[in-house]
């Protein structure tokens, strides 16, 4: 395998060891970094995210790792966002008021929106994910296979070539995305067991090749 490692983004805004301990079990090279340099140089990016988007796009802002992970997006090397990761990736979130909607990182065309199905929200525990394309982030990976989720917002693409997979919580929503290089799942894989670190090696597989990655 390559001596490079993966990055985690250190962002502030996630507990970041869960992503870091399921990477090193998998036997993925891997390092946390807030240097923009580190994550230049890395041959591919994982951006996990937790908690409120204005405030998390204010603080990607403040510290200026707004410009890191856009330049990072615009190398074409893999980029893996999760949870609020991946709604960070949109151009912005009804979360405020619609005079004041957050603004994400335009890095994907659509907007991030909150449940309003009449379930209970947050959207909190297991789930079935259901892939729409034949990618390489889901190799291996059975149609249906449950992920753990935790969360009150969804994102809505505004191309449907970006979806690729949805989810059912009382309608169905877009539970991961892919546009080139980026990719983003809206549950957490480091916490979902086999498929979830199935997922995880999926995407060492796309950043070193198949043949690297035991």
């Amino acid at each position: 395998m390559k001596s490079k490692e993966i990055i985690v983004l250190d962002s502030g805004i996630a507990n970041l060891g869960s992503v870091f301990n399921a990477l090193q079990w998998l036997e993925i090279p891997v390092r946390i970094s807030r240097s923009e340099k580190e994550v230049m140089e890395a041959p591919g990016l994982i951006f996990p995210g937790v908690g409120s988007f204005g405030h998390a796009a204010a603080e990607l802002k403040q510290k200026g790792m707004d410009i890191a992970v856009k330049r990072f997006a615009d190398s074409n090397k893999p980029f893996l966002g999760i949870c609020l990761g991946m709604q960070l990736l949109f151009q912005y979130s009804e979360e405020g008021g619609e005079s004041d909607y957050p603004e994400g990182l335009s890095l994907v065309p659509g907007r991030v929106m909150c449940f309003s199905t009449g379930l209970p929200v947050p959207h909190v525990g297991w789930n079935t994910v259901h892939p729409l394309q034949g990618h390489p982030l889901f190799a291996k990976i059975l149609s249906a296979s449950f992920f753990y989720f935790t969360h009150s917002f969804y994102v809505v693409p505004a191309k449907k070539e970006n979806i690729l997979a949805t989810t059912e919580y009382g309608d169905t929503f877009t539970s991961a995305v892919v546009s080139g290089n980026l990719m983003g799942v809206q549950f957490h894989p480091e916490k979902s067991g086999p498929s979830g670190l199935q997922l995880l090696r999926n995407f060492a597989e796309i950043v070193y090749g198949s043949s690297q990655v035991e």
